[in-house]
């Protein structure tokens, strides 16, 4: 199974069940392919974004600025961690997107469960509807589990690639330039979940930059 998963990336699902259940997996893909078929038009939605992110005209970037905007204060918007969903919600099937993270030295991504809480702090791990990959101070990546699984990451990646399978319960992380697997998590899915987005806040003075949701190009 796992030749058939170095030749075909469609062979991804039924690879993750055997190699995760909460490990870490990189690999490398000489072939990297067909997971992008599943590719999915991602935009954010304004109306869950925390009032100091700034959405582009054509939802496709996110950033976070150093004021709190003049927004509705609605009961979908998140209003203390600084995060935003996207419009598409998925209850079935096989989904992937790419973000663009640069050189961002801080930066959240994966899926939540649309029921979270979405007022004061919230509890971000899996049992909680919280499903994402971190990179904090530039170096420290984990998944959001409780406590976090601390991950090894080389070489960094420049964009990521979210992978899900809702009804394998699958999440998957992976550096799209140098085709390897970064974290693969298994869980159940019973709610719809929403792509999840936060470019955090730049108290490093280094991470102003925005996540930018990128097209999906097809791998030769």
């Amino acid at each position: 199974m796992m030749e058939k998963f170095l030749d075909d990336m469609q062979k991804l699902p039924e690879v993750c069940q055997r190699s995760v259940l909460g490990q870490a997996v990189a690999r490398i893909n000489p072939k990297a392919r067909r997971v992008q078929e599943y590719a999915a038009d991602i935009t954010l939605d304004p109306s869950t974004a925390h009032p100091r992110l700034s959405i582009s005209a054509n939802l496709k970037q996110v950033h976070c600025g150093e004021q709190h905007q003049l927004v509705l204060d609605n009961p979908g918007r998140f209003d203390r961690v600084v995060c935003v969903l996207a419009h598409q919600g998925f209850s079935s099937g096989r989904h992937y997107w790419e973000v663009e993270v640069g050189e961002k030295t801080d930066w959240d991504l994966g899926v939540a469960s649309y029921s979270v809480n979405r007022k004061g702090k919230i509890i971000v791990n899996p049992a909680h509807g919280y499903w994402f990959l971190s990179l904090r101070d530039q170096t420290d990546y984990a998944f959001r589990t409780e406590p976090s699984t601390n991950l090894t990451v080389d070489p960094r990646p420049s964009r990521i690639g979210i992978f899900v399978d809702y009804d394998m319960g699958l999440v998957s992380f992976y550096n799209v330039d140098a085709r390897v697997i970064i974290y693969t998590f298994k869980d159940t899915f019973s709610d719809t979940i929403h792509p999840f987005f936060s470019p955090c806040t730049n108290k490093s003075g280094r991470n102003e930059a925005p996540l930018i949701i990128c097209p999906v190009a097809m791998s030769e």
